[in-house]
């Protein structure tokens, strides 16, 4: 095919994947997926493989493949029609990551014939499970985690409106009308091919060789810390990761579905080798996956995995390390790694309703091998957007108290690591339920050439009374008094270089700004503020 229609063919499926997410977001009605855009959208050939993905979620590719995947297997080309729309979210059963991470797939046809599939995964706020929001970080089984779902017929032609199917149909099919059913196909396999050979050619610019790396990831309060360990293998144009001494499962929700593995492995590689790589299965036909059979990372019934993604985070860590050894001076320092994830609950005094708060708190960025990381972010496979101050506390009888960066949380270095957050949230009326899963509120996220770690998170609930406590990062079903306050500290990201190479200029900046006290300036920096020098 020529590279011109190839070209034009592909922009135009990514830009009906990007439509098909902003539809979702205008047409939603929970905060969570309408203002913190929780939700992933992408469209897939009629063998199920990935065409494009929507900028969103990277972690939701695991869900939107393996439901596709799912529904193939149970229903078959035989079995669909025009109009059919299937659900799913079971990890086991149904190919999804997490329960709350609710798929729709519908086939979609041009002239009688299966042409693709278009997904959408949205995080819905409660799903019926032992604590509500299903943000439970110390279940012990996934029967606690809500409502489970196998690929299930959602809707037909005969049960739609015909005419809004018509209006839908009428702009799905215009790309089909322009080149012709054969062509689109072939572009569709022309560009799974394009995208196959640059992950190649990205993967044969590496030195052969293995590259390993590892960290931990905090279980539930009484099984301490748990291994990620990785082996990246290039050899010419194929990668092999191999998980082999990663950690027993969890007896919490941090086990890692095969699904939500694979899609936090390419997010990762996409990161490391090529971030203009399209969102595709050409990508993946370069790469090779291995786990033991019993492991945190290969998650089986009836693992809990509502908290897969502080698991996810470490791993796409532990690649990005692994991998900037081949590439070294190339990749940044450690992010937080972690996902913050907190969920209030309870019964609104002002209407009598039931509301559900769920929120992904952002924290600090590595530093890169040329600049600071940034501050309050979303890193790696949790890409959701901040929930306004104004949206939450409209919707939910709390209060937000304190919302800034936290001084000193970057990890020095000539590159200084991105700030955490603190997120202070006041109960104002009637009790609620407090549920939360992070990470590294006991070891920080490292630096890298010489820098050194960021700052820790942490979760403290002070009472009406003001008796403080710290709980564990994993918690749920903590009720809340009237008038309690939960501050969410959200961890830093880890310095590049070594801390007495920073230019005084900018460290002079960063105490002045409130970045850095003026205390961590002498003590990490070997920096005195009051001094002239540098003016």
């Amino acid at each position: 095919m020529d590279p011109i229609t190839l070209s034009v063919i592909s922009n135009r499926v990514l830009a009906i994947a990007e439509a098909m997410g902003e539809a979702l977001v205008r047409s939603a009605f929970s905060p969570n997926i309408k203002e913190r855009r929780d939700c992933s959208t992408a469209v897939f050939d009629p063998h199920g493989a990935l065409v494009a993905q929507a900028e969103h979620i990277p972690l939701h590719l695991g869900s939107m493949l393996g439901v596709v995947e799912a529904v193939l297997n149970q229903y078959g080309h035989e079995g669909m029609r025009p109009g059919d729309a299937f659900v799913a979210n079971d990890p086991y059963l149904g190919g999804g990551t997490h329960l709350p991470d609710v798929t729709v797939v519908s086939p979609f046809f041009y002239e009688s014939e299966l042409a693709g599939f278009a997904a959408n995964v949205a995080h819905h706020a409660d799903i019926g499970a032992r604590v509500p929001g299903g943000i439970s970080g110390d279940a012990s089984s996934i029967d606690e985690e809500g409502l489970r779902l196998p690929p299930t017929r959602l809707a037909a032609a005969a049960g739609m409106c015909e005419e809004v199917v018509e209006l839908f149909a009428s702009h799905c099919s215009r790309l089909f009308d322009d080149y012709g059913s054969r062509t689109v196909q072939e572009a569709g396999h022309a560009l799974l091919a394009t995208t196959e050979q640059r992950a190649r050619r990205a993967v044969d610019e590496l030195p052969d060789g293995s590259y390993v790396a590892a960290d931990s990831v905090e279980g539930v309060e009484d099984e301490g810390s748990i291994t990620i360990a990785i082996q990246v293998d290039v050899m010419g144009d194929q990668v092999r990761l191999d998980f082999r001494g990663s950690g027993r499962p969890s007896k919490g929700a941090i086990n890692v579905p095969r699904n939500a593995l694979l899609a936090t492995v390419y997010y990762a590689l996409k990161a490391c080798l090529d971030p203009g790589l399209p969102s595709n299965a050409g990508l993946h036909r370069s790469v090779e996956v291995s786990v033991p059979e019993v492991s945190i990372v290969n998650a089986r019934p009836p693992s809990a995995v509502g908290a897969r993604t502080d698991t996810c985070q470490c791993v796409a860590g532990c690649i990005i390390a692994a991998l900037s050894q081949a590439r070294p001076g190339r990749l940044p320092a450690p992010s937080n790694d972690a996902s913050t994830a907190v969920v209030f609950s309870g019964v609104d005094p002002r209407n009598g309703a039931e509301y559900v708060y769920v929120e992904a708190v952002a924290g600090g960025a590595g530093a890169s091998p040329e600049a600071d990381g940034m501050h309050a972010v979303q890193v790696h496979i949790t890409n959701t957007s901040n929930l306004p101050v104004e949206a939450l506390e409209h919707a939910f009888p709390l209060l937000v108290q304190r919302y800034q960066l936290v001084p000193d949380s970057g990890g020095p270095g000539k590159f200084r690591g991105g700030l955490g957050v603190l997120r202070a949230v006041r109960v104002l009326q009637g009790e609620a339920t407090f549920s939360a899963h992070g990470d590294r509120h006991e070891q920080p996220a490292r630096g890298a050439a010489g820098g050194s770690g960021g700052g820790l998170g942490a979760y403290v609930i002070t009472d009406p009374m003001g008796d403080r406590r710290r709980v564990p990062s994993k918690v749920s079903g903590l009720t809340l008094s009237p008038g309690s306050l939960v501050e969410i500290r959200t961890p830093g990201g880890g310095g590049y270089g070594r801390p007495g190479e920073r230019d005084p200029r900018l460290l002079r900046r960063d105490v002045e700004n409130g970045i850095v006290s003026a205390d961590e300036a002498r003590e990490a920096y070997g920096f005195d503020p009051d001094s002239q020098e540098d003016l």
